[in-house]
């Protein structure tokens, strides 16, 4: 009887374990704001039904998601600093660039607005107000694509926030939700992506309080890593995803991603480079 057991015990194996071995799954390194607005929520089963691969998801900054690419633990790059992303490309350790979707970056603040900057639609005006005042600054400090284009904008201004600001200007380290929670406890200005705005419940007295400026746009890129400088890469399935991502059902899925009836990202995807 014992032997009989050991028997079924190791035929289950044996036909379990095949089964395990062709599980189809890719790392994709990505920002927090595709994670934090629950646009991959709403995006990865479509993926994973059509295609049966799994995805796993590492949620960081954009600086942060393109050096796990370097180190070869990651399949795919979902990033948005095209700076940093064409940085990445020149390397190597990129396969092909390309555009997936945009939307736009908002300055929120208290509603009682310190720096009076509410309706308008120059950031760099908005800084100089916000330095000029001295008000509570949150940036996310954490090499994410948001905080890249903060850098961009209070230098375009002329401001050394760090130095203007002194202590008001607080530097977290993190993701855009702990910032927007920061700026929400301190009654502070931040940058935020629009998708994470709309999708972050506990506003308390934000508002959005500057947007409209064309250099708020916000544009987001795929890539698949180069498996010649890692070997690991899962190159089939990495690519699969990057193919339906910029294909029709993949675009017409990010666009039908929806909060309250507001659309969250719009799907541009062009040719990579």
């Amino acid at each position: 009887m014992m032997f009989k057991r050991l028997l079924l015990l190791l035929v289950a194996i044996s036909i379990a374990v095949p089964a395990v071995a062709q599980q189809r799954a890719i790392t994709v390194a990505s920002t927090t704001s595709t994670e934090q607005s629950g646009l991959f929520g709403y995006l990865l089963p479509a993926f994973t039904a059509q295609s049966g691969i799994q995805v796993k998801v590492v949620a960081v900054g954009t600086g942060q998601a393109l050096d796990i690419g370097r180190r070869g633990d990651a399949d795919v790059v979902f990033v948005h600093d095209r700076q940093a992303e064409e940085k990445f490309m020149a390397e190597g350790q990129g396969v092909k660039r390309f555009e997936v979707m945009y939307n736009d970056f908002v300055v929120v603040g208290p509603a009682s607005d310190p720096a009076h900057i509410a309706g308008g639609n120059d950031v760099l005006e908005a800084l100089r107000k916000i330095a000029a005042t001295k008000s509570i600054f949150v940036s996310r400090g954490d090499r994410s694509g948001t905080h890249a284009a903060e850098l961009r904008y209070w230098k375009d201004a002329g401001i050394e926030p760090a130095k203007a600001l002194e202590a008001n200007y607080k530097e977290i380290g993190q993701g855009m939700g702990p910032a927007l929670n920061t700026s929400a406890a301190l009654n502070g200005y931040t940058l935020s992506d629009r998708g994470t705005w709309l999708s972050f419940k506990n506003r308390g007295d934000l508002k959005i309080l500057v947007q409209g400026d064309k250099r708020l746009f916000n544009q987001y890129g795929v890539m698949l890593v180069n498996s010649q400088k890692h070997p690991s890469v899962n190159t089939a399935e990495g690519q699969a995803f990057v193919d339906w991502l910029i294909s029709p059902q993949g675009q017409s899925t990010i666009a039908g991603y929806k909060i309250n009836g507001e659309q969250l990202f719009f799907p541009n995807a062009a040719s990579g480079r």
